[in-house]
């Protein structure tokens, strides 16, 4: 299946997407998780401390990406709907990291993560900085590298 994220495109198997103690995790996270469990021939997996959904095909995907765009807007739009002076923004950070084998430290084939970063302004020019950056540690995406022959 082909996976495009926002100008980026990759060929893999399937994508997965975590849900990492749930117990732990904010609303922002539940809420991005609970989005994409409408998506087309998506399957659910229960873990005693985690949840998986995987995807694995290209309508599944978009689906994906785009209702969790729908929740990050949402939430963006939050902080301007209750008056508050404070400016939201997010993006996302790719990571890998691979031997020279291509596995993972865990000895798995290679694969991309995808993890969210939360940007909270507050304030006004003359405030100075007030910048705060938050990560989403409970939620990622798992961009599988290609089957082993």
């Amino acid at each position: 299946m082909r996976v495009e994220l926002f100008g980026l495109a990759m060929d893999t198997p399937g994508v997965t997407f975590y849900l990492w103690s749930p117990w732990r995790c904010s609303t922002l996270e539940h809420k991005l998780f609970d989005a994409l469990k409408p998506v087309p021939h998506a399957t659910l997996e229960k873990a005693p401390d985690e949840l998986r959904l995987h995807v694995t095909d290209a309508k599944g995907w978009k689906a994906a990406v785009q209702n969790m765009s729908r929740v990050l807007k949402g939430w963006q739009e939050e902080a301007s709907d209750a008056g508050k002076d404070e400016r939201r923004s997010w993006r996302w950070l790719l990571e890998a990291d691979v031997d020279a084998a291509g596995y993972d430290m865990q000895g798995e084939k290679s694969s991309f993560w995808l993890y969210l970063r939360l940007s909270l302004d507050r304030g006004g020019p003359s405030d100075g900085e007030k910048g705060e950056d938050i990560d989403l540690n409970g939620f990622g995406v798992q961009v599988w590298g290609a089957a082993s022959e």
